[in-house]
């Protein structure tokens, strides 16, 4: 019998071929799969890393673009808050265009830039954006977008007032235009604005304000202008992302080594020449500060003698700069009448009378102080923990901003907010903005010192009349209430230099409605402070024990616990 293996053989390949291509057929289904699936993980994958740098990338933006807010529970630690879209655009006619020139320092070119926002927004005017000072004693040449976010300016008012960056062509000295030139008057209120400024907006339609310090009066103002004051200067005036950043870095590294004290330290050349101030200077040194108020270059004028008729030589100094009007001063009654800011060693005294322990760190806020490390070499000696922003951030961090000093002075103001206390020796325009940021968040404590009654104190300690003990309570009972306590600005009617300073205390911004009574105590001055009497509790200065009145703590924590952080309704 022929067995014949070809039939076996093909039905077995027949069999197999078949087993195979069943085999084949599912392979090819289960690389499909699989393609499938590795096409979905890719995708996954690829999903994840791109959400994550979206997330990345808004998480640094809003580092950029949000103010900074200091959170009163957690030790003052930086929270930046998230911001809503920008408002929609207000809808107006506007009468003109006001064009600014703000004079003076950062921080009073800063609170010049509000009042021309709310004097733009009363005249329904369009605002140019403000011009910044280059022609002081710092001669710093930095623009309004080289300090301030220029986007957020513009876009966070933008339901108020209309900004914008340039005039129109047809305003430009290229066309022969030339805009009316004013400096409006000083401490004025609505009404001056209303009936005798809107007028000339129908005759120019570009006016140039070429000075703006202190043209809007402190009280008297529509409730809605003050809020709107308390807006630009809290939310509207954000520092560009390169100072924020450098400021968060350096605010960061002071709390890691725990609490700190900013030392507002205005013992500069400039406030020295200008104030008349030497107390403790040199004579050589008093002579360079006084040559400074004046050119150093006489100039001399020909004149005929009225009596003899003789032709006579008249000699004159130039001042230096021409807002430094002042006669001759004599500085120890500047001194005596608390003008003149507490030198280096005073400011120890100061420190060691509120019980500051040695080891308290001491955050220097100032340019530089006049006599350099031989001034502060006590105050470095008593705190060795005394760092100043040159100290701490390496020279690479600060070069951008080097030879700017509104830039400079940008960082002090944010360290000087974020401190655990503040206390400035002097009571210029940043110590004022820092006092009023630092009430707005809250009633930060800031150590408002009694120049004129310290003086008084420091002689009289330093010649021998009192003790120590007794100098370090007296100092202690004299600043119970000026440790930026909840308090109404006082009002001097006809002498507004005199009153307390809108930016310092923006009692309107700090509550809710038209009245603060609840919230806002009687304003005191010196003479009362000494009639004041019952219980008082100790409260905590980063290693100082300070008596505040007991009516006056149960009251700023009641509102405190009711109200929230003080921040502008």
């Amino acid at each position: 019998m022929e067995v014949r293996s070809d039939g076996g053989s093909g039905g077995g390949g027949s069999l197999l071929k078949r087993f195979n291509g069943g085999d084949n057929t599912n392979n090819n289904n289960n690389n499909k799969i699989s393609r499938s699936r590795l096409r979905v993980w890719l995708i996954r994958v690829c999903t994840a890393i791109l959400l994550w740098t979206v997330i990345i990338q808004l998480a640094a933006l809003s580092d950029n673009h949000n103010p900074i807010r200091l959170n009163p529970s957690s030790s003052f630690l930086l929270q930046p808050i998230h911001l809503p879209p920008p408002p929609p655009p207000r809808n107006y006619t506007s009468n003109g265009f006001l064009k600014v020139s703000c004079n003076g320092g950062l921080n009073q070119m800063r609170a010049a830039i509000c009042d021309m926002v709310t004097v733009a927004r009363l005249l329904n005017l369009t605002l140019l954006l403000p011009e910044l000072d280059k022609t002081s004693f710092w001669a710093d040449p930095s623009n309004f977008e080289d300090i301030f976010d220029v986007k957020h300016f513009i876009d966070s008012l933008r339901d108020e007032v209309r900004i914008v960056r340039r005039l129109p062509k047809r305003f430009s000295r290229k066309h022969g235009f030339q805009p009316y030139q004013m400096p409006p008057v000083s401490w004025s209120n609505e009404n001056y604005y209303l009936q005798q400024i809107l007028p000339l907006f129908t005759q120019h339609k570009v006016i140039h304000f070429n000075r703006t310090d202190s043209r809007l009066a402190n009280n008297g103002l529509p409730l809605n202008l003050q809020k709107l004051r308390c807006r630009v200067n809290f939310q509207g005036l954000k520092f560009t992302p390169q100072i924020e950043a450098l400021g968060h870095k350096l605010v960061r590294m002071l709390q890691e080594e725990g609490p700190f004290v900013a030392l507002h330290l205005r013992y500069e050349m400039d406030m020295l020449a200008f104030s008349g101030c030497t107390h403790g200077c040199t004579e050589a040194e008093a002579e360079e500060l006084k040559q400074m108020r004046r050119n150093l270059w006489p100039f001399k004028v020909l004149q005929v003698d009225n009596l003899s008729g003789v032709l006579i030589t008249l000699n004159f100094f130039r001042y230096a700069y021409p807002w430094w009007r002042e006669k001759e001063i004599v500085s120890e009654e500047k001194r005596s009448q608390g003008l003149c800011p507490l030198t280096p060693e005073e400011a120890l005294l100061v420190l060691q009378a509120f019980s500051f322990s040695n080891d308290t760190q001491i955050y220097i806020a100032s340019g530089e102080i006049y006599g350099s490390n031989r001034r502060l070499a006590a105050l470095k000696a008593a705190f060795p923990r005394m760092v100043k922003k040159e100290t701490i951030l390496d020279a690479a961090a600060l070069q951008q901003f080097q030879n700017h000093s509104s830039q400079m002075a940008a960082l002090d103001f944010m360290v000087s907010i974020a401190s655990d206390t503040f206390i400035p020796t002097y009571d210029g325009n940043m110590a004022k903005l820092v006092e009023g940021h630092r009430r707005n968040l809250g009633f930060r404590q800031s150590i408002l010192l009694d120049r004129k009654r310290l003086v008084g104190l420091l002689d009289m300690y330093q010649n021998g009349t009192i003790s120590w003990d007794a100098f370090s309570n007296a100092v202690r009972r004299t600043h119970e209430t000026r440790m930026g306590q909840p308090t109404h600005r006082k009002l001097i009617p006809d002498k507004p230099k005199e009153e307390d300073y809108f930016y310092a205390n923006p009692q309107e911004c700090l509550c809710d409605g038209t009245n603060c009574n609840n919230l806002l105590g009687p304003a005191l001055s010196h003479d009362s402070t000494s009639k004041i009497s019952g219980s008082t509790s100790l409260v905590q200065v980063s290693g100082a024990q300070l008596p505040v009145p007991y009516s006056k703590l149960v009251a700023a924590y009641h509102w405190f616990q009711t109200q929230g952080s003080g921040t502008l309704h």
